[in-house]
């Protein structure tokens, strides 16, 4: 009984509805003070008043505020404000002359590396097609010329609307053939289909963005007697 009055106590110390009687066969039967609503909460207009005020706060600070010089927006930083105009809180970057800051795990689009002889490095394993969560990697294998690849991609496309940029792509490629370091962001399109990369445009975005498209790895690792 005791342990059940300190929890009733302890009860009464919590925020919440005014306690008025306890009753003295159970202490969990109260009778508690309804609080009515007054004048001005049951027409809203003093719950009006307050949000046209915010609203127009923000309307008057976005229309005549400053706007932040370019390089700091782009680059995300916060400037000290000057004199009694505070900044503009809508701020638009002027694209393309003025480009935004990304951060530097930001890996942009896919491209395609190369062998020392300029072929793509990809042997067609289907393994970033069966890893990709978003299903928007198609590859279709051929035959390979080189006697020591056995496939290559013929076709090797990247729906990059449905791309999602997990990077599981690059985790799963055994071979080092597709990277997503370019930096680019992917462009607006009018059309679907030009959202789709193809095997030429992926391997001729390195050239694009000036990065190196051979790959230091070791084409097949380092041989099938690499055990011995």
């Amino acid at each position: 009984m005791g342990a059940s009055h300190g929890h009733d106590a302890a009860d009464d110390e919590t925020p919440g509805p005014r306690v008025l009687v306890v009753s003295a066969v159970s202490p969990r039967v109260r009778t508690i003070a309804v609080e009515r609503p007054g004048p001005s909460d049951v027409t809203y207009l003093e719950a009006a008043r307050k949000g046209l005020g915010v609203t127009l706060r923000h309307f008057v600070k976005n229309v005549l505020g400053k706007r932040r010089p370019a390089a700091a927006l782009a680059r995300g930083e916060e400037v000290a404000k000057q004199g009694l105009v505070p900044w503009n809180e809508i701020e638009t970057i002027q694209y393309p002359e003025e480009k935004t800051h990304y951060p530097e795990r930001f890996r942009g689009l896919h491209r395609l590396m190369q062998r020392d002889d300029g072929a793509v490095r990809c042997v067609a394993c289907m393994l970033c097609p069966t890893v990709c969560p978003a299903h928007c990697i198609t590859i279709v294998p051929a035959e390979a010329d080189d006697q020591g690849v056995e496939k290559k991609p013929a076709v090797f496309e990247i729906d990059e609307l449905r791309c999602v940029v997990c990077g599981l792509c690059v985790e799963a490629c055994p071979c080092d053939a597709i990277r997503m370091d370019s930096g680019v962001h992917a462009k607006p399109v009018e059309h679907r289909g030009d959202a789709i990369m193809t095997r030429e445009k992926l391997l001729d975005l390195s050239k694009q963005v000036g990065k190196d498209p051979a790959s230091t790895a070791t084409q097949g690792g380092e041989g099938p007697d690499w055990r011995e």
